[in-house]
């Protein structure tokens, strides 16, 4: 069972273990939907199924928040929020190379379905969709090569976006043998850390947060800023 961060009546914001779907895909493996609905079920006594409204999606290596709405009306609002960019999804990854301290990126994307992978086109290409997300430099580990430790918002939420445009602009997310040079054993370093959106109900701003993720390449950075409290006087 993954972890519930918040729950009441009208919202659930759980923590998305990595390498789980979202939601169910021709994988068939346990997705993150349908575990939290059944575990509702059971937990209350449900005689029918629960309601569970998917807002967002991670890709499946990614872990991180994930926010759902247990009700139809919930499940508008929150999803007019993702429209109007009134909810705010923050990630951190850990790119190759030295980004700049700050920058934004707009691409033009097209999914193929048959291969789930998503690439940068021009302008004005049928079924172009676009992609709009800032980042902004946070640490730098250099190694037998350089990484950066990025935060990134997004402004739309396209398929592997993130992974996507940070590759195009030189910078692949570390861990990542689709877009990137990852190697299969090793998990793509992007985490949905930060999640503010404002109540279906209640109309009040509420953030969350994640923990950063532990191990390589984490802990890299980890110990750069152990360094640096150190050496305050």
């Amino acid at each position: 069972m993954t972890d519930i961060i918040y729950e009441d009546n009208h919202l659930l914001v759980v923590l998305k273990p990595v390498n789980m779907p979202t939601q169910s895909d021709s994988s068939g493996d346990l997705d993150l939907l349908t575990c939290l609905k059944d575990y509702i079920k059971k937990r209350d006594g449900k005689p029918g199924g629960a309601y569970l409204g998917l807002v967002h999606r991670l890709d499946r290596p990614v872990g991180g928040l994930v926010a759902f709405a247990k009700t139809s009306k919930a499940a508008a609002r929150l999803s007019a929020q993702l429209v109007t960019r009134e909810m705010h999804r923050e990630y951190l990854a850990v790119v190759c190379g030295i980004t700049a301290q700050e920058g934004r990126l707009t691409d033009f994307l097209v999914k193929d379905e048959r291969s789930n992978t998503s690439r940068v086109v021009p302008a004005g290409t049928k079924n172009a969709k676009e992609a709009i997300l800032n980042f902004r430099r946070v640490g730098l580990f250099e190694g037998s090569a350089a990484f950066s430790l990025t935060e990134v918002t997004l402004e739309t939420g396209r398929s592997h976006q993130i992974r996507v445009q940070m590759a195009n602009a030189g910078f692949p997310l570390w861990g990542d043998a689709r877009y990137g040079h990852g190697k299969p054993t090793q998990q793509i370093a992007l985490c949905a850390r930060r999640l503010r959106l404002i109540h279906p109900t209640l109309g009040k701003e509420m953030e969350f947060r994640a923990p950063t993720p532990e191990g390589t390449p984490w802990k890299w950075f980890e110990a750069l800023q152990n360094q640096a409290k150190t050496r305050k006087p």
